[in-house]
């Protein structure tokens, strides 16, 4: 994988991705649970935000892997680096999950749709039931997943700056 552009750390790069991209998907994936006629509407924009969070959360665990390796062989290993880390590999998981939610929501959506301009006797509403289901869970992982973020984003912060400016 890239380790390095412009003789910068790939993850250094990267995590900026993850840090806008997640809490992005994240508000916009809450606004279209809550409000159906809205999932129509922006499910191509918050899926692909969504998505390219998600993946973009697993490429700066990648890359930080090797970052972290790199550091190693440098001689530079502590407890911070260690714990963002270990952040960083949670936040991959949640990241992922929140993803594969954001699919599902959508699809359920449409689903959920289908049955609606099928109303009447005799039709379940099986999928728009799911689609309640579905819309928590999202909420849920959303916050959980910017929470996510924003501890392993000042983690990572910490690892970085705790000694410097005279401390």
């Amino acid at each position: 994988m890239l380790q390095t552009v412009f003789g910068l750390p790939a993850h250094v790069l990267i995590v900026h991705a993850v840090v806008v991209l997640l809490p992005l998907g994240a508000l916009g994936s809450i606004a279209a649970a809550l409000r159906p006629r809205w999932r129509q509407r922006y499910a191509w924009p918050v899926l692909g935000v969504s998505l390219v969070g998600a993946l973009s959360a697993t490429a700066a665990k990648i890359a930080g892997e090797n970052f972290q390796e790199r550091l190693k062989q440098a001689g530079v290993d502590n407890e911070l680096i260690q714990k963002h880390a270990a952040l960083g590999a949670q936040l991959q998981n949640w990241a992922l999950g929140f993803g594969a939610a954001v699919i599902v929501l959508f699809v359920a959506g449409r689903l959920a749709d289908r049955e609606r301009s099928a109303d009447g006797p005799g039709v379940t509403k099986t999928w728009r039931r799911i689609s309640v289901v579905v819309s928590v869970l999202v909420i849920a992982l959303a916050v959980v997943t910017t929470v996510q973020t924003v501890r392993t984003g000042h983690s990572g912060s910490t690892a970085v700056w705790t000694g410097v400016g005279g401390k």
